[in-house]
């Protein structure tokens, strides 16, 4: 078996982090957006192994992973190179590449993925259709084809296929250590020109018990407040039924978070839909008379698109009935 030269395990920990784990890289075919997800039981795996950006690519790199593969490949790939072009000239200088794990997919859906001869059983990869999963220091030799099949059966979008391949990993058994932390990273089809908007999904879970379950939390919480974005967008274009779906999605997905229903309010109000307004503040204020506080102090600044006078008057009688019902409290 070919391997690389004889490197001590200290000299390999010492410049390599131990990201021994399963992953996805993918392009959806219909959007063309781009992404990676992992987990481990690493502390903080995200911030070694998930590289993506608009347009260009996406990369994983992991097991004694070097994270210049994430930063170099996504710059080659930038720069017009294929992700198989990438991640061979990259291998051909990395005389530590026998102990590497790196897979790629470029903005043509094209995939390179690596298994080096000495990383820790089980180990391995599988690729299809603008996709790749690897996995490494894993329970069993099906982890990987569990991906993929979960994968290309999952419904739903890029980043709930994703979140389907990992936890097909660990029906499998996944990490032979266990499980500690887990990440997902999806960006747009084309670069928006300011790189935090081309970020549709940007997700951590650095230490927990259970980062699967949390990361699909998390990733919820993260759609919900996309579609309260969408909704502000839409507002200001004066889309009233577009703006009012997106903040009902975004309801439906967080119904206990007061954030929303307030921030629709103030829409409302710049639509001159003052009776609706008045109507979901008085919500808001019956469950949080902070909010009242907040909403006074908001009408005040002139920063939203509204009549000053307006919002003020129409807040403080919202305040005033939400607190005669005596059902309003201050958070403790």
């Amino acid at each position: 078996m070919a391997r690389t030269d004889r490197i001590s395990c200290p000299a390999i920990m010492a410049d390599a982090p131990a990201a021994h784990t399963y992953s996805i890289v993918a392009r959806d075919t219909g959007s063309r957006e781009l992404g990676v997800a992992v987990q481990s039981h690493w502390f903080s795996v995200g911030s070694t192994v998930s590289w993506a950006e608009a347009g260009v690519g996406a990369v994983a790199t992991q097991a004694f992973a070097d994270p210049g593969y994430g930063k170099m490949g996504l710059e080659l790939m930038r720069a017009g190179q294929s992700a198989p072009e990438a991640l061979a000239r990259l291998l051909s200088s990395d005389r530590k590449r026998e102990i590497r794990q790196v897979a790629m997919v470029d903005s043509q859906g094209r995939i390179a993925v690596h298994t080096g001869q000495a990383t820790i059983p089980e180990a391995g990869h599988e690729t299809g259709d603008g996709f790749s999963v690897q996995a490494n220091m894993m329970l069993k030799a099906t982890v990987w084809p569990a991906m993929a099949a979960a994968f290309k059966a999952a419904r739903g979008d890029l980043a709930e296929r994703m979140l389907a391949a990992l936890e097909a990993a660990e029906r499998e058994g996944g990490d032979v250590r266990g499980r500690q932390s887990a990440a997902l990273l999806m960006v747009r089809s084309l670069p928006t020109g300011l790189a935090w908007l081309d970020r549709l999904f940007d997700v951590r879970v650095d230490d927990h018990p259970e980062p699967l379950r949390e990361l699909r939390r998390l990733v919820g919480v993260q759609r919900a407040y996309g579609h309260k974005m969408a909704g502000d967008s839409a507002f200001a274009r004066g889309e009233l039924e577009r703006g009012t779906l997106e903040y009902e999605q975004a309801r439906s997905l967080l119904p206990d978070n007061l954030e929303f229903p307030f921030w629709h309010a103030f829409a409302l109000l710049s639509l001159g839909r003052t009776e609706q307004a008045a109507e979901t503040f008085r919500e808001v204020f019956s469950k949080d008379r902070n909010w009242a506080i907040l909403g006074a102090r908001v009408a005040r600044s002139g920063l939203m698109p509204c009549d000053n006078a307006t919002a003020e008057r129409v807040i403080l009688q919202a305040a005033r009935e939400a607190d005669a019902l005596g059902i309003g409290a201050p958070r403790p």
